[in-house]
C-alpha cells in the first residue's frame, strides 16, 4: 500500500491554549497511540493534505526526532462551522497485528447490461477491510464484466484473499438497473 511521509514535532504542553497556538502557526495537534505509550505531537497541515483529501487509503510514516513510525489515520476532528482540521489520531502499525481500514472499491471491466442501456448503480464506494498491514490492499477490485440488466454484485461475491471484508455479506456493492429509455423501449416493443 502507498505510504505518505509526514514529519512531526513533539509537544511539551498539552492543552487548549497550546493547541490554539499550534493551529495559528499552521500546525495540527495529533496523538500517536497503539504502542507502549502515547506520543503527543504537532504536524504541519500542509503535510497532511495528501493523506486526508484523497479517495485512496494510505499508510503514513511519521518522523519525530529522527524516529520513524508507520501508522494509519484513525480519526479526524474538524471544526463544525469552518471545516478547519482540529485534531488527528494516528494508530501505530505492527507487522503481526491486524488493522481495520476503509478501502475504496475499484470497478473493473465493462458491463454488458450497461452497453444495452442499463444504469450502473454503485451503492458502496468503500468497504471495511481487516488484514495485516502487509496484506492490506490499495483497493478492492470488483469485476462488472458479467453484470447484465437486473444483476447485482454483493459483498459475499468477492473473491477470498489475504484480507477479510467485515461488511454484511448481503450488502450490494454494485448493480445494473433498467434505465428509463430501456423501460420505454421494452414497453413499445410489447405493444407491437
Amino acid at each position: 500500500m502507498k505510504t505518505i511521509a509526514i514529519s512531526g514535532s513533539p509537544r511539551e504542553n498539552v492543552g487548549k491554549r497550546d493547541a490554539k497556538e499550534l493551529r495559528y502557526e499552521g500546525k495540527v495537534p495529533a496523538v500517536l497511540y497503539g504502542g507502549k505509550e502515547q506520543t503527543h505531537l504537532a504536524v504541519l497541515i500542509t503535510d497532511l493534505r495528501d493523506a486526508i483529501y484523497t479517495p485512496e487509503a494510505n499508510f503514513v510514516e511519521i518522523a519525530v526526532n529522527g524516529t520513524k513510525t508507520n501508522a494509519i489515520i484513525k480519526e479526524l476532528q474538524f471544526h463544525p462551522v469552518t471545516d478547519q482540521l482540529l485534531h488527528v489520531d494516528f494508530l501505530q502499525l505492527f507487522d503481526n497485528k491486524e488493522i481495520l481500514m476503509e478501502i475504496p472499491v475499484k470497478l473493473t471491466g465493462t458491463s454488458p447490461g450497461v452497453k444495452m442501456g442499463g444504469k450502473l448503480v454503485q451503492k458502496l464506494r468503500k468497504l471495511r477491510v481487516k488484514a495485516l498491514p502487509k496484506d492490506m490492499p490499495q483497493a478492492v477490485e470488483v469485476s462488472i464484466a458479467k453484470l447484465e440488466v437486473g444483476n447485482l454484485f454483493r459483498v459475499r461475491d468477492l473473491a477470498k484473499g489475504a484480507y477479510t471484508v467485515t461488511n454484511t455479506p448481503e450488502d450490494t456493492i454494485v448493480s445494473v438497473g433498467m434505465s428509463r429509455a430501456l423501460k420505454q423501449a421494452e414497453q413499445q416493443a410489447g405493444k407491437k
